[in-house]
């Protein structure tokens, strides 16, 4: 039976300037990484700590004040009030050489968040973080920022995606932190809007969600607190810088540009909830006021440089594509799927892609991005069926974002790509090819991609029929269908990929395992065992 995916799963303040404020706890010594345990009723800092953004001289700072993380209104407990929180940033753990410091007021017009950008900090260097309301301390947080522009020093990257907070434990997310890496890219599916029950994981669920589905302001405030509130999430906010950028499930499954998931179900102005949603999204994360939303409009896609090692080009393939192909039906094929004229990114996109390939002069261009880059042909043996939501319903578009790579190699600039993915709820590994229907097309890059925190219960080692997929799919050199997440290594000479997993997320406190670990080359694209 052909099943559609539909079907399947159903304002922070920005502040730079520096003021002369008291300092918080003088020598009082920083967390170690991750918060401690819950904090206690009535306290402000209940949704925890985290940075973003990094580049060589600056970073964001976040927090959300809340009580109540809860609360329908979607305010946290705290109302219509309005509250002056003050922050420092020190070059140790103990808070004894603060470098930056000051104050800023928030309110129920931020959804009680505070974003700092904060100035006039070294490159390359660990800083550590925190906040105060009244005689009430934040946890620390950690955070670091780039290395200078022409910098060859590796970075420890790792990735993730999809946390569906009732299909199990963020145990994942500590993970991470404990790993500490350099920066932290969330590809997407932060949160999930569904009300209690209604997108059940195998075994059942774990706990629940908060509210009804996800329509207003309130209620997206009220989700993302839900998140924010929990302790492992919390932990790998605070351990590590942020690249962040939604998929569907911030707003609603599968959406695309203007199109909802389907037509009346639940009722309302679409417009309406992709307001409310981009809104509480950026009050949310540690993101700067250039992305700050303007009504049902986000400029999410920007790159953000790592010295000269790594550009990260951070895209957004929701809010300007095409709705996706062939009724959206999973596994099907249609003539609509290969017009060329469909874009997934949107054309503006594209060419802001290219133009970042044609200047690149990084050792490594890492595309961040939601949705499998790479071709997969879902139906094996004789047919084929793709996943429309993916860029295998744009291939046109695909085609084109290739070869503006393949044209800015041509003219030796850039010379490394990697795709970084989540969505899919599985690890995966793949050759990007120049074209993926001709065998003999060469290898042009790497895809990387994660699988979820929590999304889709335990997993297991293999899908139902995997084995079958990937004969059909030679380019593809790796699956696992646990949860986890991916942490990489880049220097000048090459880029290491380990394949991380949790056993299980229905119980809280799973090792983490290595299943897989690879390399890419320098000049030499595509994925090799290790």
């Amino acid at each position: 039976m052909i099943t559609s995916r539909r079907s399947l799963l159903r304002a922070g303040l920005s502040a730079a300037a520096v003021t002369a404020a008291a300092p918080l706890l003088p020598g009082a010594a920083a967390a170690a990484p991750g918060p401690a345990p819950a904090r206690p009723p009535g306290d402000p800092f209940g949704l925890g700590v985290a940075s973003g953004e990094p580049d060589p001289t600056s970073v964001v700072l976040w927090t959300r004040l809340a009580t109540d993380p809860v609360a329908e209104d979607g305010l946290g407990g705290l109302g219509n009030r309005a509250t002056d929180v003050e922050w420092e940033v020190a070059d140790d753990e103990r808070f004894t050489r603060v470098v930056r410091r000051g104050r800023v007021r928030t309110g129920p017009d931020a959804g009680h968040s505070v974003h700092v950008e904060v100035p006039g900090l070294r490159p390359g260097r660990d800083y550590h973080y925190r906040f105060r309301v009244g005689r009430t301390v934040s946890d620390a947080g950690r955070t670091r920022t780039a290395p200078p522009p022409a910098s060859m020093t590796p970075v420890h990257m790792a990735f993730t995606s999809c946390s569906q907070f009732e299909h199990g434990f963020f145990t994942a997310y500590r993970r991470m932190a404990e790993e500490r890496p350099d920066v932290l890219l969330h590809l997407g599916d932060y949160v999930y809007e569904y009300p209690a029950q209604d997108y059940v994981a195998p075994g059942g669920n774990v706990r629940d969600h908060a509210g009804p589905e996800t329509t207003t302001l309130a209620g997206y405030r009220q989700r993302l607190a839900q998140y924010h509130a929990d302790t492992d999430l919390q932990a790998a906010h605070a351990a590590t810088p942020w690249l962040v950028v939604f998929d569907d499930h911030e707003v609603e499954n599968n959406w695309a540009g203007d199109v909802r998931e389907l037509p009346l179900d639940p009722p309302g102005d679409f417009t309406a909830r992709r307001a409310a949603a981009f809104r509480a999204y950026w009050e949310n994360m540690p993101l700067r006021a250039a992305q700050r939303p303007r009504g049902a409009a986000m400029r999410l896609y920007r790159r953000v440089g790592w010295g000269g090692l790594v550009t990260f080009h951070m895209l957004d393939t929701r809010q300007y594509r095409g709705d996706q192909p062939c009724g959206d039906t999973f596994r099907s094929d249609c003539a609509e799927r290969t017009d060329p004229a469909r874009s997934l990114p949107g054309s503006a996109q594209e060419r802001w892609i290219a133009d970042g390939f044609a200047r690149s002069r990084a050792r490594w261009d890492v595309l961040g991005q939601q949705v499998f880059f790479s071709q997969v042909d879902f139906t094996p043996g004789a047919g084929r069926g793709f996943n429309p939501d993916a860029w295998d319903g744009y291939p046109g578009s695909r085609d084109r974002v290739v070869d503006s790579w393949t044209a800015a190699t041509r003219r030796g600039g850039a010379r490394n790509l990697v795709v970084l993915t989540g969505d899919v709820h599985a690890h995966w590994g793949a050759d990007v090819k120049r074209r993926f229907d001709d065998p003999a097309s060469p290898v042009v890059g790497t895809e990387l991609v994660s699988s979820s925190i929590t999304s889709g219960g335990d997993g297991s080692e293999k899908q139902n029929g995997s084995d079958a997929v990937l004969a059909d799919n030679p380019h593809i050199r790796f699956h696992n269908n646990r949860r986890g997440y991916v942490s990489t290594r880049f220097t000048a000479d090459r880029m290491e990929a380990e394949f991380k997993v949790v056993p299980f997320v229905r119980q809280p406190g799973a090792p983490v395992q290595t299943r897989g670990r690879f390399v890419t080359e320098d000049r030499r694209p595509g994925l090799r065992p290790l």
